[in-house]
Order: C-alpha cells, then structure tokens, then sequence
C-alpha cells in the first residue's frame, strides 16, 4: 500500500511542476505580448520587424518570408540594434521560446512585441528554405 502512496506522490508533484511550467508560461506571453493568429499575424507584419527566433539551422530548413533570424541567445546582445519605436512580430517553435524572448524584449524596453499563435509548425503560409551549396 505505501509503494502506491509514494507513486501517487512522484506523479502529483510531476503534475505540480507541469502545471507550474505551463502557467510560468502563461503569464510571461500575456505580461510581455500580443498573440496574434495567423492571417492577423501574415498581414500586420509585412514590412516590419519579423524576428524568428530558432536556432540557424531551423531558420535555414524554413521559415517566413522577409523574416530574419536572430536566436533567442542572439537577442541578449542584438536586441538593441532593433528599433523600439516599431513594433516587433516573432515566432518560434515552441511557445516557451516565444515567451522568453517576448519577456527578454519587453525588459529590453519594446513596447509592442507580437507572437505567432501555434508558432512555425502551424504556419500554412509560404516560407522561404535557404539552401547552401
């Protein structure tokens, strides 16, 4: 009987720590961006500053066009070439990554940080694949 009590306890704080992550989450994007779905998000971020946040060789496999690549570890640094007085769209792969770089930006001082909701993998608009020969 007490093997099943420390079972229930592992899978509880599993799910405490889960739950903590995902509302971590949460309450970055919603303090630090707007998400913005798609067809939104396609015709608002022409000619602005589309920030994909992906590693270089996720940028180069695909990603949106007249988007430029600026890894999340990059933005610490590069960030403050970008112009606060335009708004900034950003995408990711996962929304965690989203959330840290919209929350890094907003300390940055940029005002108005916009996120792709669903991110890359549900975008069904054109992308650009940069191919090295």
């Amino acid at each position: 009987m007490t093997f099943f009590w420390v079972v229930d306890g592992v899978l509880l704080v599993i799910l405490l720590v889960m739950l903590g992550r995902w509302l971590d989450i949460y309450i970055k994007i919603k303090r630090s961006a707007i998400e913005l779905d798609e067809a939104i998000f396609s015709q608002q971020s022409k000619n602005q500053q589309l920030i994909d946040v992906r590693d270089r060789d996720t940028f180069n496999a695909g990603h949106l066009l007249g988007a430029r690549n600026i890894s999340y570890f990059m933005l610490k640094d590069i960030g403050q070439s970008l112009r606060k007085d335009r708004p900034i769209y950003l995408y990711a792969q996962n929304k965690a990554m989203e959330a840290r770089a919209a929350n890094l930006l907003r300390k940055q001082g940029f005002p108005k940080v916009y996120i792709l909701k669903g991110g890359f993998d549900q975008w069904t608009g054109r992308v650009k694949k940069t191919s090295y020969k």
